[in-house]
């Protein structure tokens, strides 16, 4: 039976988040970073993954600041560098308040390089980190399919959602009408204006900054880490996990077949199954 999930709002300094938890508070701590997608929360991205993880882990899966029903700065910073970094100071202010020292990290996509961000900013408060469709390759060429997320709001209806979510899957027929129904569910959200707002300077390109690490950058992290990638992920393409798992020193690779980009939701047992033993360092 899956572990019971509580939502409740948590203030990390400033500003307010929204978190998703499973598990025993006492329990080694996993703390899993979302993507980027219109609508997006914590729950969405993590829900069937921390009820089925927490009999075993304190499970933490918020809202991150600038996503969902967390506080979205206004005005907010310009470009996906600048959000970064104020995203990564509200998490460790979130882990203070929840009274973490150090964590275990879970990213998918952009919550994938905002795990390498806080690795590499805090090293001494991170445990093991595991990316799965991360971010992080510097100079790429977006997929059409992060071209369509990153102008959802050209066209912000459910059907332009819809079509975005069929991109993140390798198989939308496996899934009948559950995407449509996901579409349903993030709409609401998604049409909010500060969840807009946000959306658009997280990805204000014009902005300039960082948006992956050199490769003498990723060599620094002295991690164990384990990079997942989708064969079909549409989204982020693979080749980012390979730069990845190339360049950071204790990395391993490991490759999910018929996946496309939200391993976790096509593929759940086996993500979480990759979760646990490297958590538990069965391999």
């Amino acid at each position: 039976m899956p572990a019971e999930i509580t939502t409740t709002d948590v203030q990390a300094g400033e500003h307010r988040l929204r978190v998703s938890t499973s598990g025993d508070p006492s329990a080694e701590p996993l703390l899993f970073l979302h993507g980027s997608g219109p609508g997006v929360s914590g729950l969405s991205n993590w829900e069937r993954l921390i009820g089925d993880l927490g009999d075993r882990y304190h499970c933490i899966a918020p809202d991150t600041l600038g996503f969902g029903d967390s506080d979205h700065p206004n005005p907010p910073p310009r470009g996906m560098a600048a959000f970064t970094e104020l995203r990564v100071a509200a998490t460790w202010k979130l882990l203070d308040a929840l009274g973490i020292d150090r964590v275990t990290l879970v990213g998918n996509s952009y919550g994938g390089q905002m795990s390498l961000a806080m690795t590499l900013e805090r090293p001494e408060r991170v445990g093991k980190v595991i990316l799965m469709g991360s971010g992080g390759m510097p100079d790429l060429k977006p997929l059409p399919g992060l071209a369509k997320l990153i102008g959802f709001y050209d066209d912000p209806t459910e059907e332009a959602m819809a079509e975005l979510l069929t991109l993140f899957v390798h198989d939308p027929s496996a899934f009948g009408p559950r995407l449509g129904e996901i579409a349903a569910g993030r709409m609401p959200r998604a049409l909010r204006e500060d969840v807009r707002r946000s959306h658009l300077a997280t990805f204000d390109f014009s902005a300039g900054g960082r948006i992956g690490w050199r490769p003498e950058e990723l060599a620094k992290i002295d991690k164990d880490v384990l990079v997942v990638a989708a064969r079909e992920d549409k989204i982020v393409p693979p080749e980012v996990s390979h730069y990845l798992a190339r360049h950071i020193p204790n990395a391993r690779l490991h490759i999910v077949p018929n996946c496309g980009h939200w391993s976790q939701i096509e593929h759940p047992e086996t993500f979480a199954n990759l979760v646990d033993g490297f958590v538990r360092g069965a391999f």
